[in-house]
């Protein structure tokens, strides 16, 4: 079984966190899924300079790492992923979407309104319930 090692961050503006859409995936269970930014830890890398490069690369935005926040293992049918999430915060909250097919800033209240990513609803539960 593969295994995957990735960061997200969890970019916070005037009290709203954003989410992203994934595009279409060969993995249906991810396909078009909203997540958390990120992406795979490349060797040598810190898991901050990991997320600050991911963000930089899939939305055009500066980040500042604040403090990690949840780790989460979760098997997917086809590969185990860790993904470990940090609060982050940005000055600007223009997002330029490189990968992603859409983009929204919601309150912690709402994130349960969307479609998630298997792996990131721990996150968003953590999210909803502490704000």
């Amino acid at each position: 079984m593969k295994e995957i090692s990735v960061v997200a961050a969890i970019i916070k503006h005037n009290n709203k966190i954003l989410c992203v859409q994934r595009g279409e995936n060969k993995y249906n269970y991810i396909s078009k899924k909203f997540e958390f930014p990120g992406g795979k830890i490349e060797d040598g890398e810190t898991l901050e300079e990991t997320i600050i490069r991911e963000v930089r690369e899939e939305l055009v935005m500066n980040i500042k790492t604040e403090k990690q926040f949840l780790t989460v293992k979760h098997q997917y049918p086809d590969f185990l992923i860790t993904m470990y999430s940090f609060i982050c915060s940005c000055e600007d909250p223009t997002v330029s979407l490189t990968e992603h097919i859409a983009y929204k800033w919601l309150a912690p209240s709402e994130l349960e309104e969307l479609d998630w990513a298997a792996a990131d609803i721990p996150m968003v539960n953590k999210l909803a319930m502490n704000g």
